[in-house]
């Protein structure tokens, strides 16, 4: 038997961002092929609406590229390289891996809330008229139809299409063709998927299971067993005899990881351990971002206590509504609550924290304010405000800057 290799943390954390392409600052000026590739690096890229800042979508991608055009993933989806579909939960995901998600869609009650079962009997006749219209009209968005009155907010006051859409995507009848400023478009799966067969190409569940479980290696790098499965929010899923297998096969290999104990090792990541590993990258995260999206492999690896807040009553909020991970040279060393004052072109710096124990040196504030311009630029703000930050932070940036 082999020796157990043996990391300090530090490694094992800098390992898990190689994987996820955060270790280093980006090589070069983003290109339109980067946006598609680094998806598929991650295995899945999560949708969210809000938009205080930029779309979590376009914040994760800017984390790892830098500047680059937002509608580069519109027209990624629209040329179908892309498709979406629940996976960790909505989210855009290549489309070479549309095999490994389709079983969902053929069990969709599976799903829970996501589709109703007695919803679609009760409006059959609705909802087949619907799909002829698709198959005569072309696609569709919700709002191209009338808004049934509504007089309580939440998911059950949803006019009675933007529900019979919502239940057919999820049941794989209508998919998302491309969005028009973020919203959906519908169309019908056999005119966004021509070429799928089900009876050709299709998986067992087993299968895609398996081969959900080999992305999330992959996409988490180094891991704990126990946090495979919430990548694709698999339940019940084979973790113990696949690793076993994948041992057996060199796709991952055991280490024994300081405070953390036994691990595992992707095989494409073993010839960083022959180099110094050398972190330079720092950004802003999203919430939603892969790195942070599991709480509690953010506190285990990072020792980095997060949620999110923005479903949180204001009064009961530790720190805010929508608070960005501060990533900065292999750790999770802060947090900010920020917003985008797009019409007076501002990023307001509502709050920062940094975690304890962070000194705040002249290499964090080198690269934190270039990472908060390059933020603020990119979304097109020539000012940033600082309204709280700690004070040998404000000590050097005051009450803000112009960008440089």
């Amino acid at each position: 038997m082999m020796p157990v290799t043996e990391l300090s943390l530090k490694t094992a954390r800098k390992l898990h961002l190689a994987a996820q392409n955060l270790l280093r600052s980006p090589p070069r000026k983003a290109q339109y092929d980067d946006v598609a590739a680094a998806i598929r690096h991650m295995s899945l890229l999560q949708i969210d609406t809000i938009h205080v800042v930029a779309r979590s979508p376009y914040l994760v991608l800017f984390s790892r590229l830098g500047a680059f055009s937002p509608e580069w993933l519109e027209m990624t989806l629209a040329e179908g390289k892309l498709f979406e579909y629940w996976a960790h939960e909505a989210c855009f995901i290549p489309t070479e891996d549309y095999k490994l998600l389709r079983h969902r869609m053929l069990t969709p009650a599976s799903l829970g809330w996501k589709y109703n079962a007695d919803w679609m009997q009760q409006h059959q006749q609705d909802i087949q008229q619907l799909i002829l219209h698709i198959e005569q009209q072309g696609p569709v968005r919700s709002a191209d139809f009338a808004s049934a009155a509504a007089h309580k907010p939440g998911w059950w006051s949803w006019k009675p299409h933007k529900r019979h859409l919502e239940n057919l995507f999820t049941a794989g009848e209508v998919m998302v063709t491309e969005r028009r400023n973020f919203q959906r478009v519908y169309d019908l799966r056999r005119r966004v998927m021509p070429d799928w067969d089900d009876d050709l190409h299709m998986l067992s569940e087993p299968e895609a299971v398996q081969q959900m479980l080999r992305n999330s290696m992959q996409s988490l790098g180094i891991f704990r067993a126990e946090w495979l499965a919430d990548y694709y929010r698999l339940k019940r899923a084979p973790v113990k005899p696949l690793l076993a297998q994948a041992l057996e096969r060199g796709e991952v290999v055991a280490v024994n990881v300081e405070k953390l104990g036994a691990m595992y090792l992707h095989h494409r990541l073993l010839p960083l351990l022959e180099q110094p590993l050398r972190a330079t990258a720092s950004a802003l995260l999203s919430p939603f971002d892969p790195v942070v999206w599991d709480r509690r492999r953010a506190l285990e690896l990072f020792n980095f206590d997060y949620r999110i807040e923005c479903y949180t009553p204001e009064a009961k909020r530790k720190f805010g509504y929508f608070v960005l991970p501060i990533l900065h040279r292999g750790g999770l060393k802060g947090r900010l609550d920020a917003k985008m004052q797009r019409k007076e072109q501002i990023l307001q710096i509502k709050g920062l924290w940094l975690e304890a124990g962070v000194t705040v040196s002249a290499t964090l504030v080198r690269d934190l304010t270039r990472t908060l311009n390059d933020f603020a630029r990119w979304q097109g703000a020539n000012q940033i405000v600082v309204d709280h930050a700690p004070a040998d932070l404000s000590a050097c940036w005051g009450r803000g800057w112009r960008c440089e």
